[in-house]
């Protein structure tokens, strides 16, 4: 296994942000974004890693920029070091492979969620709904018999309130239009419907279901970009297809059997979060890499 980069410290830029897995570096008119293998798990950065997941997440980005370039445009400059200011080439062992050069976009404060099949969230919202009697939610109405993991009649656009801290909150899309305005929040959805169904009927024939994904978007001037990391198994229900059965919570190829090991301890999810033994390491490393091997062979 190789050598796991938890923080990346490069002295000749200034820190944009430091997220929970990327750190950001403000070159100017661009940004350097470095896909460290830090992992959080409820909201909460654990003090080891995933090997090689930054890695992962990086080579599964600038896939899917590829195979989407007929449908919308990304922040991707180049991901090739010698294509770096020269100031990062003696960073080359850290940045390559982890690292994207990208436009610097005037960020969309949305989260733009897209559904296929209900889980998480909205099926805890949804049950919590029929508790008094409704099957609404957010706007949307479900089929009295749909089930947890059902797959839905059509993808829907549900978005969520982007917080700094703490937790995204699930809003109606027409409540979004307080947040970034009507036109905006309906590019984003149209955009975000499109690359999802795209993005879904490609992943099955790999054997992958895409039961929801999140995207961001971002202005390069007045165009509507596709920014940050894009379908990988940190913003994205991956569903072994095989395996799929409705009416309960499905194998996923993310950051699950790390939440299952957590939930078994007594920890009361706030920092600071328990390190994980190396099995769980070893056996999310491998389903991270799984689905990428799925997803990006020839």
């Amino acid at each position: 296994m190789e050598k796991e980069i938890l923080q990346t410290e490069i002295k000749e830029y200034p820190l944009f942000t430091r997220g929970k897995v990327r750190d950001v570096y403000d070159l100017g008119d661009k940004l350097l974004i470095v896909s460290t293998d830090r992992v959080s798990a409820f909201d909460v950065v654990l003090p080891n890693g995933l090997p090689g997941k930054g890695k992962i997440l990086t080579q599964m980005s600038r896939f899917w920029f590829d195979f989407l370039k007929d449908i919308t445009d990304c922040h991707l400059i180049t991901a090739d070091v010698d294509g770096y200011p020269e100031k990062l080439h003696k960073y080359r062992d850290i940045l390559e492979g982890r690292s994207m050069l990208v436009v610097k976009a005037r960020r969309v404060d949305l989260e733009c969620i897209v559904r296929g099949y209900i889980s998480g969230t909205m099926w805890r919202e949804l049950v919590a709904a029929r508790k008094n009697g409704s099957n609404e939610v957010h706007g949307f109405y479900f089929a009295p018999d749909l089930m947890e993991s059902g797959r839905l009649p059509e993808p829907i656009f549900t978005p969520s309130t982007k917080a700094e801290e703490g937790h995204d909150e699930n809003i109606s899309f027409e409540q979004s239009f307080d947040i970034v305005g009507r036109e905006t929040a309906q590019l984003c959805r149209d955009k975000s419907l499109a690359i999802y169904t795209a993005a879904a009927e490609y992943a099955l024939t790999r054997g992958i279901i895409i039961a929801d994904t999140k995207f961001e978007f971002g202005f390069e001037n007045d165009r509507l970009i596709l920014i940050d990391e894009v379908l990988s198994p940190d913003s994205s229900r991956f569903w072994p297809a095989a395996e799929y059965t409705p009416g309960r919570g499905q194998p996923s190829f993310d950051k699950q059997i790390i939440r299952d090991y957590l939930s078994r301890l007594d920890w009361d999810k706030t920092p600071p979060a328990p390190e994980m033994p190396d099995e769980i390491v070893e056996k999310s490393v491998a389903r991270y890499a799984e689905a990428a091997r799925l997803l990006m062979r020839k």
